[in-house]
Order: structure tokens, then sequence, then C-alpha cells
């Protein structure tokens, strides 16, 4: 399957500023499922310099520095990929790591090797504990993977998933409470929900191609969960499903603020507006 992905930044400022470095994280990051079949990517005006970097976290992102003042600054990207089938659920779980978690008492998993590592994937948020409603989740579950399932399907059944074009991200107490959120805060909620049993999740920011939209595609947000034997997990509760080979990631992190994917400022007495638009379009079967 082939198809076509179109992704448009736009920043006005409402006087000359100067801009300050910026890293663009709008670089596919590697996954077994897809090629690149086609790559095209721009920044208006012309940076100063520019070349391609790798975070902490591995993913690559672009860095951009520019001279003079501007009214404007453009990022374009375009891209033809090519999908392969990927069974989300197609691994084996380390049996010991799950029967340690659910047997728990506390219903409290542990990883063999807590390292230093892991820290930042398991941070747990500071809030309304989610425990009793995990707890709900769990008696009518058979093992750790359908406690999963039904809880992405949980979430995508019971809050209302809206666009919210606001750069911010809800707080998980506070998109629980109003049942409703965008991809990225219903993706911070279950990532605060599944650390909370000990589990290690990281955010995730790129593209979800939907066959059946027409339009209302968009940057997507979801989480993926680290399970001894599966490695890293793909939930998407906006949709209540695992991720498949129409999920292309641009960033993942521990915290979400680092998976945007424009991060940079700008010094001069202004404000500044964005305007983004995604556009995702089968080529071929």
């Amino acid at each position: 399957m082939l198809i076509q992905v179109w992704h448009h930044t736009h920043y006005f400022y409402s006087n000359p500023v100067l801009l300050g470095v910026h890293k663009v994280y709008l670089i596919p990051q590697y996954r077994p499922y897809f090629r690149i079949e086609h790559q095209k990517f721009q920044v208006h005006p012309k940076p100063e310099g520019s070349n391609f970097r790798q975070d902490l976290a591995g993913n690559w992102y672009k860095q951009c520095w520019f001279t003079g003042e501007v009214e404007q600054l453009e990022i374009t990207g375009e891209w033809i990929f090519k999908l392969q089938q990927f069974n989300p659920f197609g691994f084996i779980l380390d049996k010991s790591f799950e029967d340690n978690g659910w047997n728990n008492p506390l219903f409290q998993f542990s990883y063999e090797e807590k390292t230093a590592f892991l820290i930042p994937f398991l941070q747990n948020h500071e809030g309304t504990s989610f425990l009793e409603f995990l707890k709900e989740v769990k008696n009518s579950s058979t093992g750790l993977v359908d406690f999963l399932v039904k809880l992405t399907r949980i979430i995508y059944q019971n809050w209302t998933h809206e666009i919210r074009h606001e750069e911010n991200i809800w707080s998980s107490d506070y998109t629980f409470e109003q049942r409703k959120g965008s991809c990225r805060d219903l993706a911070l909620m279950e990532m605060d929900m599944l650390r909370e049993v000990g589990l290690a999740t990281r955010f995730v920011s790129g593209y979800a191609f939907n066959p059946d939209l027409e339009d209302g595609h968009e940057l997507h947000a979801w989480l993926e969960v680290f399970l001894p034997g599966a490695g890293w997990v793909g939930m998407d509760p906006s949709l209540g499903l695992f991720t498949d080979h129409n999920y292309i990631p641009l960033a993942s992190h521990p915290d979400p603020k680092r998976t945007l994917p424009v991060q940079g400022g700008f010094s001069g007495n202004a404000d500044s507006k964005l305007v983004t638009r995604v556009d995702l379009k089968l080529l071929h079967k």
C-alpha cells in the first residue's frame, strides 16, 4: 500500500523577529513495516545552516539556525510511504513478568532490572489515583494483554475524542473528569494510568492513516508500553486499537512536550500565530 503525506507548518509573527535555533521533529522514525519511497523537506526562509541530529531518546530531528529578521516561518514535508502488513499482537510476552504483576495483591508490575534508563518512563503523575478504575478493568480481563486491549477500548468508548488546535496538553486528572480530550490528552491519560501500576510508557507523535476517512487527518498522538518479551507495544485510545502498519511515528519520549513537531523560539516584540495542515492520501492499495 502506498500513501502520501503532506505536512505544512506556518508561523506568522506580528512584527519582525529573530529566530532562535529550531529543532524540527518531522523525520519519520524507522519501523520495519514501512519504506520511504519519496521525501521532500523545505524550510523557508532558508536557514543559515542545518543538519540532522539525534536526541537522547533516539529520535532524529533537523536542527536549523537562522540570521536576520523574519515575519514568517514555513516548514513543509512531503513523503510517499510503502506500507506492509504488521500484526501488533505478533509477540510472546515474558510470562514471569506478567504473572508477578497480575498476581500481586496491589496490582503492581516490576521490571527485573529497574535501571536508571527506565525511571523517566515510570515517573508517576501527582494527582488522582486511577487504581480503583484500573482494578475494575482487571477484574473483567484474563491477563495483561487482554487488560491493555480492554482499557484502550474502554477509553475509546467512554471518552469523547475531540480535535483541539491549542498546543497544550490537559492533565490526566482533568481529562479523566471531563470524559473527553484530544488524541494527545487521551494518550497522556492512559500513560499515567499504566505508570500507576508500574508499567513503563512513552508518548508518540506521528501520522495515523485511516483508509476509511476521506478527510480529517491531522498530526496524531498515541502511546507505547514496554512489555518484556514484546518490547514497545503501541496503543491508540482515540480509536481503541493497538497500533499497526498504519501508524508512522515522528518522535517518542517519556515527556510529551519533547515530541512537538517544531521546537524553538524567537526574540522580538511580537505575537505569533500557528497554522498547520496535514493531508494523507491513499495512492495505491
